[in-house]
């Protein structure tokens, strides 16, 4: 069975939104994007740390905004970067309750699973092995968090406090257990959380 982990650079207040660029996600009015990328570029201690665990992905996850924002800018920008090859060649799955079953997704090995996303999710779980990995997509991980699908949280929190945006977590209580935890000099903290379910 795989093991759903979630991904996610968050301020020290909450806040998920737009971590990666001025125009990543802008609903509801939403004008800092881009807060993490800022800082983490001043931070590679905390970026290393923060890709320690790719080597164990064994397939990707996204909502469809963040499929097409997130998948799309990387396999199509020509800057060398080290994410376009991983995300070509690793499996990616794409909760849309907008697609219809059979709809082809542009970028290659990427399958949409139509649908309500907990049930389509949850029997995803059941037909493979390794990290299934969810990457941004926040509403899809509020859902599957309030369904007790998420197994572990992998969060960069970054020293930043923004006042705004939507937050990674939100009405869904939690007990978590801390499997790793690292700080980096300039305050960015990664940390590894185990979901303890029921």
């Amino acid at each position: 069975m795989h093991e759903l982990v979630v991904v996610e650079n968050v301020s020290l207040d909450g806040v998920a939104q737009s971590p990666g660029r001025v125009d990543e996600d802008t609903r509801g009015g939403f004008e800092l994007g881009g807060w993490a990328s800022r800082l983490l570029a001043d931070d590679p201690e905390a970026v290393q740390a923060a890709m320690g665990g790719q080597g164990r992905t064994a397939a990707m996850l996204f909502g469809r905004r963040t499929y097409h924002d997130l998948v799309g800018h990387w396999l199509s920008t020509t800057e060398p970067n080290p994410f376009t090859e991983v995300l070509r060649a690793t499996p990616k799955f794409v909760a849309s309750l907008t697609g219809a079953a059979g709809e082809v997704l542009p970028w290659p090995n990427s399958e949409l699973l139509a649908g309500e996303a907990v049930q389509s999710v949850a029997a995803l779980k059941q037909r493979g092995e390794g990290e299934l990995v969810v990457l941004g997509s926040v509403s899809l991980v509020r859902a599957l968090t309030a369904a007790g699908l998420v197994d572990r949280f992998v969060l960069t929190t970054v020293p930043v406090v923004l006042g705004r945006g939507t937050r990674l977590f939100e009405g869904t209580a939690l007990e978590l257990e801390v499997e790793s935890s690292t700080t980096s000099s300039k305050g960015t903290v990664v940390a590894t959380y185990r979901v303890r379910h029921g």
